[in-house]
């Protein structure tokens, strides 16, 4: 389906919505094409392509909203019909005096950059290549150490492009594509199975790292045999910058509306404040070229900004949309993140080490929860002690306590080594006095 032919439907959908009984409608219209592929014992495991159409349409009827989905959208009698029972069902429940579309001043109004945020050459990949690079990655390690149990490699693409149109005056649209490899290594060397895995992902298949994929999921499962409890104790903890979401993503969840107004998260109030050390800087930056959240409107079609979200320590915005910003009487921003960079520092995961007397390196969460409204969090872990810089053994079934906004104060050093490969650009991060509880 064409762009103009998705702008025909949404504009008619949403024209239609309106005429019928909506005082107000927003229409996306999307497609979504993916493939994967894994493999497995040399052989394919798993062949999946999937190519989907959909609508989905938000109505505001009679200070009562409904969002609804069909992904039938080809035939317009049917499709206006779907729309018209919609709003009569929308009709029976209750009035929700908050919501609305947004104000139209908040709207992108075009003209902004191209993100390359998609593969021009995206459909003329050779499917016969997408299958051998999944087994190639097989090949790197099969066969090349006999405590090697077993063997896992994938490999996936996606092309996503959508447009949406709103009563009140917004239109806009995006396309997104990526590509993914990755390969998981289970190792014995008796009762244990300890699993290594790793990944690599791009925007644009020519960029893709195809190479020693394999061997780094090898590595890290080979490091992880001899895994055991140490001594319980609070020392420093090291997180490496692929498992460093894990610790952010409890605070940027604190930062949302919807936890906000349900009294759900520990930052409230906290604007303004200081949330943790000086060393805690993190831009939200929507309009990096190819940067894996880039986008120039957000889900509402508002506008988005490049903003500090925090500055050495001191909490700048929360993540607010449109309808929380109502019930909560704050300005709404944005409902959510794009690409959040944390300010590195100069010293990459081996001289931070380095700069550890005794300590934890955390290269893997297992399960644990955390309490949204206090910041409390309980996790496993598994990793290395560090000891006078070097890697001395390998640690698992240890668990972290603690809270969020103690963390974050104790956050002591910030890496240079950023992952580019996410959308949330994180270098490792050292925290000190960190309970640990093993022995």
């Amino acid at each position: 389906m064409t762009k103009d032919e998705k702008y025909s439907i949404a504009k008619w959908a949403m024209e239609h919505a309106v005429k019928n009984g909506a005082q107000q409608a927003r229409v996306s219209i999307y497609n979504n094409n993916s493939s994967q592929i894994e493999v497995r014992d040399e052989k394919i495991d798993k062949l999946q392509e999937s190519n989907r159409n959909g609508m989905q349409i938000n109505l505001y009827v009679d200070n009562k909203y409904s969002s609804i989905s069909t992904n039938r959208i080809t035939n317009r009698e049917e499709l206006g019909k779907f729309i018209e029972e919609a709003i009569a069902g929308t009709r029976y429940l209750a009035e929700d005096e908050f919501r609305t579309l947004p104000d139209p001043e908040r709207y992108y109004k075009g003209g902004g950059p191209d993100l390359k945020s998609v593969d021009p050459n995206f459909k003329s990949v050779d499917p016969q290549q997408k299958v051998k690079n999944a087994f190639d990655l097989e090949k790197e390690v099969l066969g090349s150490d006999e405590r090697i149990i077993s063997v896992s490699t994938s490999y996936s693409d996606g092309m996503s492009g959508s447009v949406m149109v709103a009563s009140n005056g917004f239109e806009g649209d995006s396309e997104n594509s990526y590509y993914s490899l990755r390969a998981s290594v289970s190792v014995t060397d008796g009762e244990a199975r300890p699993q290594g895995s790793w990944y690599e992902s791009s925007i644009f298949s020519d960029q893709l790292i195809r190479k020693d994929i394999g061997k780094k999921a090898l590595k890290r499962a080979l490091d992880r045999l001899g895994q055991e409890k140490i001594a319980s104790g609070k020392m420093p903890m090291i997180v490496e910058n692929k498992m460093a979401g894990r610790a952010l993503q409890p605070l940027i969840s604190a930062l949302n509306g919807y936890a906000i107004q349900q009294k759900q998260s520990f930052l409230i109030g906290m604007k303004g404040e200081k949330i943790g050390s000086g060393l805690m800087t993190i831009i939200d930056d929507p309009f990096i070229i190819s940067g894996r959240g880039s986008r120039l409107f957000d889900g509402e079609g508002m506008a988005t900004e490049k903003r500090a979200v925090v500055e050495n320590g001191i909490l700048k915005t929360y993540y607010i949309d449109t309808y929380y910003g109502k019930k909560l009487e704050m300005e709404a921003t944005s409902g959510g993140t794009t690409n959040l960079l944390f300010k590195p520092g100069e010293k990459d995961l081996e001289g931070l080490l380095a700069d550890i007397d005794r300590g934890i390196l955390v290269t893997g969460f297992n399960g644990g929860n955390n309490n949204g409204a206090t910041g409390d969090f309980s996790y496993g872990i598994e990793g290395f002690l560090v000891e006078k810089g070097k890697l001395i053994k390998p640690v698992a079934e240890m668990n972290i306590t603690g809270n969020f906004k103690q963390l974050w104060k104790d956050l002591v050093a910030v890496g240079s080594d950023v992952d580019p490969s996410r959308s949330w650009r994180l270098p490792s991060l050292v925290f000190d006095n960190v309970e640990f509880s093993g022995i």
